[in-house]
Formats: structure tokens, sequence, C-alpha cells
């Protein structure tokens, strides 16, 4: 490799990653995967499945219309409609690839219902075993794949450019060692923003890391203030929190407080198939005023639990529950994050040489409020754009410098402390619920907390907080997943997609700390 340095480079071993290599073949691409493939990324965990129209009732019109509704008057309507278009050819895709979707002894599929859709159209795996079951089919093909060099160990940190245009990026290995890797092209699939927050479903990976990155490369960043907290998750203390997939709920599974009262219902008509926001919302209200939060399957599931729903019955189980007879506690917790680097149809940033593609991405089709399997549909399809998209590019030649350039060996540092600082600040102030004295708190922290950051990889946590805070400060309204106590409303004249680069972040912050 160091005689010919690639010109394609994914950072990223997630969903939108490996299909965008796969795609890509046999046109040579190196994938950066510091922990692996699997396991290490978000799609892995997914519970529920990826959004399709594949019953007969169905169309992607319609899919597409239930995401414009959810997205709280912030979708792309027609970058949805093209998504969902698509959504059938790259189900059937996965199919090729190895992934075991659902199927009856004829080969149609069995999709479930989740919240805010007005159909049947979450195809899965055995219940709840989508992402693990998608992610070992596609990183056994990665893995046998000639034209795919995954390389592990090194946590991208820098994106390079010369001339406004991507040519690089810096990495650095577990113990230290710096590298410069050279590229043409870079696509950035490196997940959320989830563990910015103390209390999430991310796994530590899902950082936000390549947010800043992107960020400090010049590209806009779109709708950061947009985080979509899952209301469900199983309160047992864990970090992450395991999940309680929304299949259960379209099922027949219900929200009750300690009392076994259905508060959902002096929420929204459709109560436990609301959209997200509305139920993460109830949710914290009913915690924060004492009466708790549980999720009630012993009508809808009961005995079969452990076969329809394994991954989240075993998540009971560990914790001493038996969701089957009892009552599983549940609590909102950071899942999904709706902004991300902006970019066109193609999956093109406003940076020349810089792709993004997955939840890393803000493409305009989930608004203000993702609609549910929502991601891993947007991760295959922009992936397979990407790779569309650099097929038919003139990529050129990859700039003259060696593509392992040594730096010296940084010491070992432990900024746990404060990363959980940053996460406890995060949770605290920039959750379920805002207002402009908590994000103030947050930008305060986030500004005390700078001098004290020794690594890149903490300096990249704290950017891509400050540009969620920044983007929340400066939205005085809500809408969808970003509610402010102070701005109760929606405002129609602010019913657009917020865009910010760094600088102007940065400038939001000074001027709210004066």
């Amino acid at each position: 490799m160091a005689s010919d340095p690639p010109r394609i480079v994914i950072v990223g071993g997630g969903l939108a990653g490996l299909f965008c290599g796969l795609k890509l073949a046999p046109q040579p691409v190196l994938v950066l995967a510091p922990w692996g493939v699997g396991p290490a990324a978000s799609s892995y965990w997914a519970q529920g499945g990826l959004a399709a129209a594949v019953e007969d009732a169905d169309t992607p019109e319609i899919h597409a219309e239930d995401t414009v509704r959810a997205g709280a008057g912030l979708v792309d309507a027609e970058v949805a409609l093209g998504m969902a278009r698509e959504a059938h050819a790259r189900v059937r895709d996965l199919l090729g690839f190895g992934a075991p979707f659902d199927r009856t002894a004829e080969g149609l599929f069995l999709p479930s219902r989740e919240a805010a859709h007005t159909h049947r159209r979450i195809v899965r795996v055995k219940g709840d075993a989508a992402g693990r079951a998608i992610m070992e089919a596609l990183a056994a093909r990665a893995l046998a794949t000639p034209s795919i060099s995954i390389l592990e160990g090194l946590v991208a940190e820098r994106i390079l450019t010369q001339s406004g245009r991507v040519v690089g990026l810096l990495a650095m290995s577990f113990d230290g060692e710096g590298r410069t890797i050279p590229c043409s092209a870079l696509v950035l699939a490196t997940g959320g923003i989830g563990h910015l927050y103390r209390v999430t479903t991310n796994p530590a990976q899902a950082c936000g890391e390549g947010v800043a990155m992107a960020a400090q490369a010049g590209a806009v960043i779109a709708d950061a203030e947009f985080v979509q907290f899952h209301p469900t998750a199983i309160d047992i203390g864990a970090d992450p929190a395991p999940l309680a997939t929304e299949s259960l709920r379209g099922e027949g599974a219900k929200i009750v407080d300690r009392r076994g009262r259905r508060f959902l219902l002096d929420a929204d008509p459709a109560a436990e198939l609301a959209p997200r926001d509305v139920v993460a919302r109830a949710v914290f209200a009913s915690i924060a005023g004492g009466d708790g939060a549980f999720l009630d399957c012993r009508e809808a599931v009961g005995a079969s639990f452990p076969s329809r729903f394994p991954t989240v019955y075993a998540s009971c189980a560990a914790a001493g529950i038996d969701p089957a007879t009892a009552l599983i506690p549940i609590a909102p917790a950071a899942h999904y994050h709706m902004g991300g680097v902006l970019t066109d149809a193609r999956g093109r940033s406003t940076v020349p040489g810089l792709w993004a593609a997955g939840e890393v991405a803000s493409t305009g089709v989930h608004g203000a409020n993702r609609l549910a399997s929502n991601s891993l549909l947007e991760a295959v399809v922009f992936g397979a754009r990407i790779a569309e998209d650099l097929a038919g590019e003139d990529i050129g030649q990859t700039t003259a410098f060696s593509p392992a350039t040594a730096h010296p060996e940084a010491p070992a540092r432990d900024e746990s402390a404060l990363i959980e600082r940053l996460r406890a600040s995060m949770s605290a102030d920039v959750g379920v619920i805002r207002d402009e004295s908590t994000l103030r708190r947050a930008l305060e922290t986030i500004r005390d907390l700078r001098p004290e950051a020794k690594t890149a990889s903490t300096e990249n946590m704290l950017t891509t907080a400050q540009l969620i805070v920044s983007a929340a400060y400066a939205r005085r309204e809500s809408r969808g997943a970003h509610f402010r106590s102070d701005y109760p409303l929606s405002n129609p004249t602010l019913a657009k997609r917020s865009r910010l680069t760094l600088a102007q972040a940065e400038k939001i912050a000074e001027e709210a700390l004066r």
C-alpha cells in the first residue's frame, strides 16, 4: 500500500461504510475500522429493522408521506421519496449479501409496524436482531472481498485538506503513533453522537468525532440540534442502556406508570404509536413527576417473549427481570442524531473530496424527528449512491506524500473523568427538554473543559457537543426532537433546516456567554 496509496478511503466499519465498500467493488477501497467490522458499530445494535414498502397495500409514496409527517416540517420531501423508492432494491441487495430477513416459506417478507408508520413495513430478523444479523452478513462478505482492505487499530482524528480539497486523513493508533493516510476521496461513515450523553443506547465509539472532523475541514453541519431520544431504553443503570425495541409497541405492548395508568393517552391519541419525540417527552415527564415509566408486554407478548424478542429478553433477564410476567422499567436515552454533515442527494458534503453516509450525515430525510427504522435504510441508500457517484467521478491521483508518515508517539492520557463531565452536562442540560439557561450552562461546561483536553479525540467530542448546543441555543422554538420549555411552540417562520459552520457555532457560544 505504501507504493500505491488508496484513492478511496472509507472511515467506519458500520452498515453505511461496509455497504458503500461492497457496492464499489471491484474498485479498490480502504476501510478504516478501528475496532474491526461488526460489533463496534451502532448498526450492529439496531433491533427494529429496515423500513421498506414490501407489502401490496403499501407504496414508497406512502412511506415518504409518513417520513415527511414525522419530520415536523423539515424533511426534504424529494430526497425522502427517492429514498423510499430505492428501499426495496437495497433490501434485495442485503439479501444478496446474506442478510437473513424474516420471510415466509414462499419468500414473502414478514414486516412489523413501528411508531408513526401507517403500514407494516419494518423488515426484520428474528423479531429484534436485524442490526446484528445484517452486520454479521456484511462483515463476512467484506472480509471476503479482495477489493476491500480493512485497516484496524487506527482512529481517525483529522481530515487533511489542500486548497480546500480533501487530500488525506490523520489517524492515531491505540499505542499513540500517528499516521497520515492520503486519498483522493474520503467517505465519512463514522456513526452517531450518542456517547456524548451519559444515558444512551449507543456504544462508546459513537461519540461524534466524524462531525467534528468534517466541521474542522470546513464542512457545513446541518440540523445539529435535533437529537432523538429513544423512549424505551431499559432503565437498569447500564452504559450503554439496552433497548426495548419499538416493535414491542407495534405488537401491542403498553407504556404505563407505576399505578398502571397509560399516561400516553393524555399526550397523543396514538398513545404508544405516537412519534418518538412525543413518547419520549411523556415518559420523561412521568419519571420526573415521580410516577415512573414501564413497558408492559405481559399481554401482548407474554410467554412467547424469548422466541419473539430474544435480544430484549436477554437484556431483561440479565437484570433479573422476566418481561413475560413483570413490567420493564424504561427511560428516554440519546439514540440517534438527525443532524450531521450536510450532504446533497449523492452524499457529497460542502467540501470537495468529502462524502458522508449514515448517521454522521444530514441528508434531509429525517428532518426534526426520524421515522423509526429509516436509519438503516438511509445508510444503505446513501452508501449505494456514494458508490455510484464515485464510480462516475474522476477522482484523480492521491497527493504525493507517504501513506504511513510516523508522528511522535503521544503519551497515554486518561481523560475519562473529563469525558464523564461532558456526558453528564449533555444529559442534564441538552436532553429531552432544554431551555436557554440549561443550554448556556452546557456551553459554559464545554468552554471550561476545553483547556483540559489533551487528545484530539476528546477535543473532537467537545467540538461536536458545541455544534449541537449552539444550534439548540439558536433555534428559539420547539420542533420535533428539539423541545425548549421557554419556547414550547413551533414557529412557522423557523420551519427550515439549520446550517452552521464551526466558526458560526463558536460565535453563537461566544455571544451566549458574554
